[in-house]
């Protein structure tokens, strides 16, 4: 019986190299998402997402590595972003919609217009997972460790930012800076993560895994921790069903993600309420 859960791990380098850059992504995902989903930024994590759809689409084209491209197509995001709310009265949410719709055209007329995306808009779209190259684990390594380095060094501004801004400010904090470098930090996990998970499969990786976390756990140490765990298995058991069931990778692991949250937000709102007795005083 155990075979079945390691046998592919063990038996077969793809697989084994998917599920170390999965997990990588678990984990630099995690620590995004977490301070995503506590300020409200899941807007722009799905914007970011899907925006840096033409940049990649011109990478291909020019024939350069794709995560140049979706580097550009999420500076241009942000950038855009920041022009629109600095230089006019138009709400945050009204520049990110803008930006993400427009990108996304042009994403789709760049991938109309030429027919050298016949398997290439797949692998954009959902990601590789199970033909990961070694190098392209070293820059999710290299991401994970910048991701988790800011982290730390940005924990109190960033915490601020999520609770009180105000409070932020007093303390001497930048909140424009700040929200930028989380902005930042948003763009990269999107920008390296798009090789494993796809474009439109990232952001279930930075929102299902730290919405679940942030069920159970009350500080931000313990929600990324529970979120990285989440994605993990997420990422095992998404492997191993694509495995033995010939599902889409990519796919498959997102889905598995969400559905944990489901389960967690279940058992979690299926306790019954406390009851107040006579003796509390209520």
């Amino acid at each position: 019986m155990m075979d079945w859960f390691v046998n592919p791990f063990v038996q077969n380098d793809f697989m084994l190299r998917a599920l170390t850059a999965g997990v990588l992504v678990s984990v630099s995902a995690a620590i995004v998402g977490t301070f995503m989903v506590l300020r409200g930024l899941a807007f722009i994590g799905d914007a970011l997402s899907h925006g840096v759809l033409p940049g990649i689409a011109a990478a291909i084209l020019l024939n350069i590595p794709g995560i140049l491209g979706a580097a550009a197509g999420a500076a241009v995001m942000i950038g855009g972003i920041s022009l629109i709310t600095q230089r006019s009265r138009l709400s945050s949410d009204t520049a990110i919609g803008l930006l993400f719709v427009g990108m996304l055209a042009l994403g789709v007329v760049i991938v109309s217009r030429s027919t050298a995306f016949t398997g290439d808009l797949v692998r954009i779209l959902f990601g590789e997972v199970l033909g990961i190259s070694q190098s392209a684990i070293l820059i999710q390594l290299a991401a994970t460790l910048a991701v988790a380095i800011t982290a730390v060094i940005c924990y109190r501004p960033f915490l601020l930012l999520c609770f009180n801004p105000e409070q932020a400010q007093v303390s001497g904090f930048s909140v424009r800076l700040y929200h930028n470098i989380m902005l930042a930090l948003i763009a990269l996990t999107v920008i390296v993560s798009f090789q494993t998970v796809g474009t439109l499969l990232v952001f279930g990786m930075l929102l299902a895994p730290a919405a679940a976390g942030a069920l159970i756990a009350r500080r931000i140490g313990a929600m990324m921790a529970w979120a990285a765990l989440f994605g993990s298995v997420s990422v095992y058991a998404g492997l191993l069903a694509s495995y033995h069931f010939n599902t889409a990778a990519g796919s498959t692991i997102v889905l598995i993600a969400t559905l944990i949250f489901f389960a967690v937000f279940f058992i979690r709102t299926a306790r019954p309420a406390p009851t107040h007795t006579a003796e509390s005083g209520h």
